[in-house]
């Protein structure tokens, strides 16, 4: 696999006029990253949350905005594909709550190819805004994306604070994990990315974070948002001293951009100067309990 640039979304929630409004930012959002050269855009946790503005009888209201949003999937899914075929460019759409056939609803990213294939990954553990005040439900499959720029990985938000999703997904291939987020404190975006720091230097890959940000009062979902866009590698080898890939201007609207080689994986778990994704097992002793299982999901 050859490199390729990688545009991470610091996405401002804005109120909208009609769904018309919406498609034509989202129009002007890909294609400014695509102009760039651009082949995977990534978009941040619960950024298609905004779209609940469209209804203003609802958009105060925690679940009348979550039903709102999760009756326009298909019309947001149809968009985004188009996007991508129009653009030539993968593309992970921001999270969504999505209702499932057993009543469940769940937090769910959505990748989008160029050839026209999509697949999804639930957020797997909730936060206590989720789980306690908004009824969304965690996923029960960890996946990994084959893609033409590699095999992709995605831990949404507080999945990226846990070690053993992303190690699942390393262990499954994945030389690139994404972390689309959405904070409403500072401290929420210091905490999503150290883990997506950590989780580069366990599973020695390319992670990437791609947050909300701005204010929203009227949104109960969105109302404040912190953080900036990063991708981050291991401190190793031919890797900044810090991890620091790529960084935008915390709270700015922008597309932070940064390059993902696939060969620089490789060395890095074979000669860097210390090897954890190798030596993993070694930290459980005698007890070597094994990762989640992880499915491959074929998008090329």
């Amino acid at each position: 696999m050859s490199a390729f640039l990688i545009a991470l979304a610091q996405y401002p929630i804005e109120r909208l006029t009609d769904f018309a409004a919406w498609e034509a930012r989202l129009d002007r959002w890909v294609a400014q990253a695509a102009g760039k050269g651009a082949r995977l855009l990534v978009f941040p946790e619960y950024g298609a949350m905004e779209l609940a503005s469209l209804d203003p009888a609802r958009m105060g209201d925690l679940h009348g905005s979550l039903r709102f949003v999760a009756g326009l999937i298909e019309r947001i899914d149809a968009h985004h594909a188009a996007l991508a075929r129009l653009h030539a460019v993968h593309i992970l759409a921001a999270s969504l709550p999505c209702p499932l056939a057993d009543g469940r609803v769940v937090n769910r990213a959505r990748l989008f190819t160029p050839a026209g294939r999509s697949g999804h990954q639930d957020k797997i553990v909730m936060t206590r805004f989720e789980r306690e005040q908004w009824d969304i439900a965690g996923g029960d499959r960890i996946r990994v994306f084959q893609t033409a720029l590699g095999r992709i990985g995605v831990s949404i938000c507080y999945d990226v604070e846990f070690p053993m999703i992303a190690r699942a997904q390393a262990q499954a291939g994945a030389g690139l994990i994404l972390a689309p987020s959405c904070t409403d404190s500072l401290q929420g975006y210091w905490r999503v990315r150290i883990g997506a720091q950590a989780r580069a230097l366990e599973g020695q890959c390319f992670v990437a974070q791609a947050p909300t940000v701005g204010m929203a009062p009227w949104s109960p979902v969105l109302d404040e948002n912190y953080g900036a866009a990063g991708l981050f590698a291991p401190s190793l080898g031919d890797a900044p001293d810090d991890g620091v890939l790529a960084l935008g201007e915390e709270g700015a609207g922008q597309w932070v951009y940064g390059e993902v080689d696939p060969a620089r994986v490789n060395s890095w778990r074979t000669e860097g100067a210390v090897l954890p994704f190798r030596h993993w097992p070694e930290q459980f002793l005698d007890a070597r309990p094994s990762a989640p299982p992880c499915e491959i999901i074929d998008l090329t």
